[in-house]
């Protein structure tokens, strides 16, 4: 099951109304949990990596199953709900810089336009560049540079007054 496989499964899921979904496969388990109000989404994935010796996890801690539990917010707080939220398209590695020795893209106070840089995500070694496509202003910048983001995780919160 490839990566857009999965975001079309969460995106059908959180807009079906159904509070979890299982899906077990070969070597990969995925769970969805929606709450009903539809304020929250979890997601985790589990791959179950092949095994071999029968060792404590203490000793061979890279046999253990590679968990990633996702928790986002499908709602902004009530303070917040005059701003627009930019969330991430894709998942990968979230840079405000085009690279270590510049300057960076944008900062908090600061005017976009429609169709502006805001930062870079990597993703299996491509930098893509995340345009913005409201104009406005920088009220708060959501991620840490050099994290890792998911798919639609939010990333700005822009003022388009």
């Amino acid at each position: 099951m490839d990566l857009k496989e999965i975001q079309n499964l969460i995106k059908f899921v959180a807009n079906s109304g159904v509070a979890e979904v299982k899906l077990e496969m070969d070597d990969v388990k995925i769970t969805i949990r929606t709450t009903l109000e539809g304020n929250v989404t979890e997601t985790t994935y589990v791959q179950q990596l092949p095994a071999q010796a029968a060792l404590p996890q203490a000793v061979a801690p890279q046999q253990a199953p590679a968990v990633v539990s996702v928790t986002s917010e499908a709602s902004v707080p009530a303070e917040d709900s005059k701003f627009i939220t930019i969330k991430s398209p894709i998942i990968g590695t979230f840079y405000r810089k085009p690279s270590p020795d510049k300057p960076v893209f944008t900062e908090v106070g600061s005017t976009i336009a429609k169709g502006d840089v805001l930062c870079v995500i990597e993703a299996m070694k491509l930098f893509n560049e995340i345009e913005s496509e409201v104009s406005g202003k920088i009220v708060k910048i959501l991620v840490d540079d050099m994290s890792p983001v998911e798919f639609d995780q939010p990333l700005f919160l822009v003022d388009p007054s």
